[in-house]
């Protein structure tokens, strides 16, 4: 799978391993259309990060742990651009959660695994209309 900008190998492995699509467009990224609650993970193009690693090794343990059926991605470079855009000061990379279109929150860097579970309780509680 030949991308624009080459991937991560860890990154990599989550659309070929895993079978996470890899989200080109911006359109792509902020479909209304999506089911249920998905994760976007942004790697942080070009940003070299050391953290992109380790969140591409915890997406799919958080995507198991999830209390709710959670869809998973990953953004390339326009679709990241777009998410960021939308959700404004973002550190990179991160893990942007939405619901059609709509972005319920973000996990910007590595976090403790509690962390990641408590903020995306807190995600998923915030008006229960919004998951229907």
């Amino acid at each position: 799978m030949a991308h624009a900008h080459p991937l991560p190998p860890l990154v990599e492995r989550l659309l070929t391993a895993h079978g996470y699509p890899l989200l080109e467009t911006a359109a792509d990224a902020l479909a209304e259309d999506a089911v249920g609650v998905r994760v976007v993970f942004l790697p942080g193009h070009g940003k070299g990060s050391g953290e992109t690693a380790d969140i591409a090794v915890i997406l799919p343990e958080l995507v198991k742990a999830a209390p709710v059926p959670l869809t998973a991605a990953v953004a390339g470079p326009e679709a990241e651009a777009a998410l960021v855009a939308r959700v404004g000061t973002l550190g990179l990379p991160a893990l942007v959660f939405l619901h059609r279109g709509e972005v319920l929150g973000s996990i910007p860097r590595v976090r403790d695994w509690s962390d990641y579970l408590a903020r995306l309780r807190s995600f998923l509680a915030a008006p229960a209309d919004r998951l229907h």
